[in-house]
């Protein structure tokens, strides 16, 4: 097996936030297999931090697009943007 290809398990979410406009993150890209992989490489190509938590992308992939993440995910969600806002600070 190659472990350069995504299996069907293999899952990635993306969220976004507007300060002042935002209640809550939403999520506004998810997909399993190949789209995961693109996902994946299209925030790489705009450089955004990646957070590899697989729990927590099946537990989002499971919200609707532009939806607002559900109130119990906001902890586990917010440790991520506490790491992303650090792994940003020391690229700087």
């Amino acid at each position: 097996m190659n472990d350069d290809k995504p299996s069907l398990k293999d899952v990635a979410v993306a969220l976004a936030y507007e300060k002042g406009e935002d209640a809550a993150p939403r999520v506004v890209a998810k997909g399993r297999g190949l789209i995961a992989q693109r996902i994946v490489e299209l925030a790489g190509e705009h450089g955004v931090v990646i957070d590899t938590n697989p729990e927590l992308a099946e537990a989002l992939s499971r919200v609707e697009l532009d939806e607002l993440i559900p109130v119990e995910l906001y902890k586990a969600v917010a440790e991520v943007i506490g790491y992303v806002l650090r792994t940003r600070e020391k690229m700087r």
